[in-house]
């Protein structure tokens, strides 16, 4: 019988990189090129593991999390307002409207499932339902509780995505082919870099290895940590699959509009009935409410560890960080704003962010305090390549944000 490992922290980065953004952006991928970029996303997988595996060792080993090694490392002065300052402005800013988009996408699932919600001159309610689920999550202060609402989120969000992926038949020769063999049709690149860019993101290094760090407590536990992030990692990224794949069957070659994730559902409707419509509306719901949840409990590890603030979650300055987060969020996704200026800024900082701090983890991970457990020739050789590929990511965050791209 085989035993499956005992899922933690790991889960909290599944459920934080599959939202809203990866269904559209895999969507997207599917519909535009069919099955040809399924091996950006097995790439996404193992570079994933790479670096939430070195964060979870960080955390694990020092019983600090990103923020505060980020902290204690920088002691120039200087040095470290710079740090400061690009952290605070990439979580703050970044997360609010990433927030926004998840609370929107979360309800686009409900909208779907139980109608529009219109409450008061045409502004829907299920963002405000969608905060409110959030919040009485994330108010329990109870890292367990947080812990499990959020496995009971990806799995039904696995369920439901998986379940839409094998509702619909599809061509196996080209799904392992996509799968197994790089290739880049044209006009792709940009394609292959957000792929790759929702799945490797900043944040959950500092959620991760937070969340690791008071989930065990010694560095002998840490086979623990690997078995938890070898399942959920993979996980996550078998749901990108089902989503591109889901969408390269529906409407790959076809003449069919898709413009964001409102279009999911309905689009599937026609060609396979309402069942396939639900559970990607499901899916989509469970996608936005858990990254609603992780966002900002993210937000609250890096900011408490880099301002160097309680890191317990019933402290007052650790929900503070997480509410006035999720309060934006809300804002934004209620109002319906389009927060061009915001995602501008978040573009940015995020691209400055993304591959100083994986630089930063390369080099935590080779100092001396983390005596026999840090890295080796392999991991160091991996992690190095993980690092290229964060600066092509930040070229392209900077390059589209100042309208180079």
């Amino acid at each position: 019988m085989i035993k499956l490992p005992k899922i933690g922290p790991a889960v909290l980065v599944t459920a934080a990189f599959i939202g809203p953004g990866t269904v559209i952006t895999a969507t997207m991928a599917g519909a535009n090129y069919g099955f040809s970029l399924l091996w950006a996303l097995v790439f996404s997988v193992f570079a994933t593991i790479i670096l939430q595996e070195m964060a979870a060792r960080l955390g694990v080993v020092t019983q600090q999390g990103l923020g505060e090694n980020i902290r204690l490392a920088c002691h120039r002065p200087m040095i470290k307002v710079l740090a400061i300052f690009l952290v605070v402005s990439a979580i703050v800013v970044g997360n609010a409207a990433y927030q926004g988009g998840n609370i929107s996408g979360a309800s686009i699932g409900l909208n779907h499932l139980l109608g529009a919600g219109d409450w008061f001159s045409g502004i829907s309610i299920w963002p405000l339902i969608i905060g409110l689920i959030a919040l009485g999550i994330l108010v329990s202060g109870s890292y367990q509780f947080i812990e499990k609402a959020l496995i009971a989120l990806v799995t039904v969000m696995s369920i439901a995505f998986l379940a839409s992926f094998f509702l619909i038949p599809f061509n196996i020769a080209e799904f392992f082919s996509g799968l197994l063999i790089p290739s880049l049709p044209t006009g792709a690149t940009l394609t292959v870099i957000a792929l790759i860019g929702t799945t490797v993101v900043p944040y959950n290094l500092f959620l991760h290895s937070a969340s690791a760090s008071k989930k065990w407590q010694h560095p002998e536990q840490l086979g623990e940590a690997r078995k938890d992030l070898y399942f959920a990692i993979p996980l996550g990224g078998l749901i990108s699959i089902a989503i591109v794949s889901t969408a390269a069957s529906a409407f790959f070659g076809q003449q069919v509009q898709i413009n964001n994730a409102a279009d999911i559902a309905p689009a599937l409707q026609p060609i396979f009935g309402d069942y396939a419509g639900i559970f990607i509306a499901i899916g989509l719901f469970a996608a936005g409410i858990s990254s609603a949840v992780t966002a900002p409990l993210a937000a609250a590890f890096a900011l408490s560890g880099i301002l160097n603030f309680s890191k317990e979650l019933n402290s007052l300055s650790f929900k503070t960080i997480w509410f006035i987060i999720l309060f934006m969020g809300v804002i934004i996704a209620s109002l319906g704003y389009r927060p061009i200026t915001i995602i501008w800024f978040a573009q940015v900082a995020n691209g400055i962010l993304l591959p100083l701090i994986a630089l930063f983890l390369l080099f935590m991970m080779n100092n001396k305090i983390l005596g026999k457990y840090k890295n080796n020739l392999m991991q160091n050789i991996l992690g190095a390549g993980v690092l290229l590929v964060t600066l092509l990511l930040s070229g392209r965050s900077l390059l589209s944000a100042f309208g180079l791209l």
